[in-house]
This record gives C-alpha cells, sequence and structure tokens, in this order.
C-alpha cells in the first residue's frame, strides 16, 4: 500500500464509517469486504439475496464475518426508505413505483446512504457509471451552491501528488461549471493533503490567444474569484504556465500561481480524460479515482475493469469523504 492510502487508512480507522457495496456477489467486492473488516477500517453493508451472497461467499473461500447483508426484498425497515423515496422524488414517484425502484440494488444502497443508515456507496465493478451516478443524484443531489457533480483524479507518483478534474463527467462544462469544479477540486485537495493552488488549463496564457473557449476559461476564473474570494486560483493557463516556474515567470509574471499549481481544472472531458491517461502512462504517475465530488453525501464509481485493490481503496477514499 502506498503512501497516500496508508495515511488515509490511519485517518479513518478510528471513526469506522458505514460503506454501501450493492454489488454483493461479485468476487472482486467480497474479497475488498473481507479485508476491509479484516484490517478495521470501516464497516460494510453488502446489497444482495443473503443465501446467493453467502454460497458466493463460501465459494470463493471469503469470511463474511462481522459483514452485514442486506437484502432489498426483506429488509426491515422497507417502509421508511419508500416513503422517504417519494418524498425525495416531489410528486415524480408514487408509491407503488418506489417499492419497484427501490428493489435495485443502486437505489436500495443509495436509498441508505440518504437515510443515513449508512456513510457513503461504492458501486460500478458491475454497474456502468450512470447506474452508479444517477441515483446519487436523484436522491442525494449535490450540495448547495453546486449544480453539478464532478469526476476527479487524484495523480500520484513518491511524495507527489496533484488533483486533476474534471476527468470523469462533464463533457462540456461552461464557465460556470468550470468555477464549480475548481471550488470543490480546491476541497478535495485538502482531504488529500495536498495544497489547493488551483490552476485553470487552456492552450492559451493570459490571453496570449483569444477564442471562445479561451474566453470560457478565463471567464470561469473571474467566477471563481467573485464566489470562492478565498480560493487561491488563477489562470488561464497553459499547463507548463502553471507548473514550471521559469515558464511562468515569463507568462504571467503577475500571477498568485507561479508554477506552483496542485490542483489543475481542464477545460473539458476531452482534455481532462487524455491529461490524466498521459500523465499515468508516460509519466508514471498512479491515477486514483474518479472520485466523485459536490454530492451531499459521498457515492464513488468503480471501473468494469477494477480488480480487489480498487475497491480496497476507493472504500477507503470513500470513508474520508464522510469523515
Amino acid at each position: 500500500m502506498n503512501e497516500l492510502f496508508s495515511s488515509i487508512k490511519e485517518k479513518v480507522k478510528s471513526a469506522k464509517k458505514s460503506i454501501v457495496f450493492p454489488e454483493g456477489t461479485d468476487e472482486r467486492i467480497l474479497t475488498a469486504v473481507s479485508r476491509l473488516v479484516k484490517d478495521n477500517v470501516v464497516n460494510p453493508i453488502v446489497i444482495g439475496n443473503r443465501k446467493e451472497v453467502e454460497a458466493r461467499a463460501r465459494l470463493l473461500n471469503v469470511s463474511l464475518d462481522d459483514v452485514e447483508v442486506y437484502d432489498p426484498e426483506t429488509y426491515d425497515e422497507q417502509d421508511l426508505l419508500v416513503s422517504a423515496f417519494v418524498e425525495r422524488r416531489k410528486g415524480k414517484a408514487t408509491e407503488d413505483d418506489a417499492r419497484k425502484i427501490i428493489k435495485d440494488e443502486n437505489y436500495f444502497g443509495t436509498m441508505l446512504v440518504y437515510a443515513k443508515k449508512a456513510d457513503g456507496l461504492v458501486s460500478g465493478a458491475i454497474h456502468s457509471t450512470a447506474d452508479t451516478v444517477r441515483p446519487a443524484l436523484q436522491i442525494i443531489k449535490t450540495k448547495s451552491g453546486i449544480r453539478k457533480t464532478s469526476g476527479m483524479f487524484v495523480m500520484t507518483r513518491g511524495n507527489e501528488k496533484y488533483i486533476f478534474a474534471d476527468c470523469a463527467i462533464n463533457v462540456a462544462p461552461d464557465s460556470q461549471d468550470l468555477a464549480e469544479i475548481a471550488k470543490v477540486s480546491a476541497e478535495s485537495a485538502k482531504l488529500f493533503d495536498i495544497e489547493p493552488r488551483v490552476a485553470m488549463l487552456s492552450f492559451s496564457t493570459k490571453g496570449s490567444a483569444d477564442t471562445p473557449e479561451t474566453e470560457k476559461v478565463a471567464e470561469a476564473v473571474k467566477i471563481a474569484k467573485q464566489q470562492y474570494p478565498d480560493l487561491v486560483i488563477d489562470g488561464e493557463f497553459q499547463f507548463d504556465a502553471a507548473f514550471v516556474p521559469t515558464v511562468a515567470e515569463k507568462k504571467a509574471p503577475d500571477s498568485v500561481i507561479q508554477g506552483n499549481a496542485r490542483v489543475f481544472v481542464f477545460p473539458n472531458l476531452d482534455a481532462g480524460n487524455i491529461g490524466y491517461k498521459i500523465t499515468q502512462r508516460l509519466g508514471g504517475f498512479a491515477a486514483v479515482g474518479p472520485i466523485l465530488q459536490g454530492l451531499n453525501r459521498p457515492v464513488n464509481d468503480l471501473s468494469r475493469g477494477c480488480n480487489t485493490d480498487d475497491v480496497y481503496n476507493l472504500a477507503l477514499i470513500t470513508a474520508l469523504q464522510a469523515l
């Protein structure tokens, strides 16, 4: 386990947050859950038919000691979840609708988080991103003042740690979206002991090009400075002007960011996704994420190509977000 996760583990161990895993018969989930219990770091709640979950665990030779298994069909407080769902959807679902919908394991798990029966949720090992994120957006929703959730990565190599956002959710964010992404990414940085110095990236530095694309980023900087005056942020920057002090000195000598940005906000999903993968594959960085930001309570999405370590680590991050 690298230094980042060793640090997170120590932070979350004493809190013992309850994390929901809706994919209760998946080998990677069950193996990670067993490790989480053994390491005494979170209280896992596995969703599924109890007999099927237990049979799968026996087949895998995985212990379910001290693991809670909730079956949406037989859950004792189902009426509470149904009424809470109807109230939350504000006329968009009847009671009959709610009873059917919360039989879905992702909706059921999300309702447990919303009803404060759990502190966070990790899904996506066998479900699509949409299957994981849609219930969160409908039920948990974004924090006050935040219009959209976003997805960030913690990029780590040795002692280096950076935040890249949005690399997962918003295809074409507008200026207000980018300002919000900058705000929540700075908050995420603090969670990971990363200095929240934010660079808004572009192919232009401080007006060296003048196009609708560069103006969008420059406008996002203005909005962020107005709405979040305590945020250390500037742009628009080419990456080298945000990261290399000697380049910053030439291209943006009056900026608060002098090649020392630690949080990088990309102008669109093309740039963000390409940027983090180049950093990962050519730069030798580990890419931890995507980690969802901006929700009232933490929900995180695994890749369907994930392994047991990915599940374990994302559970730790989800517990950290719940602190």
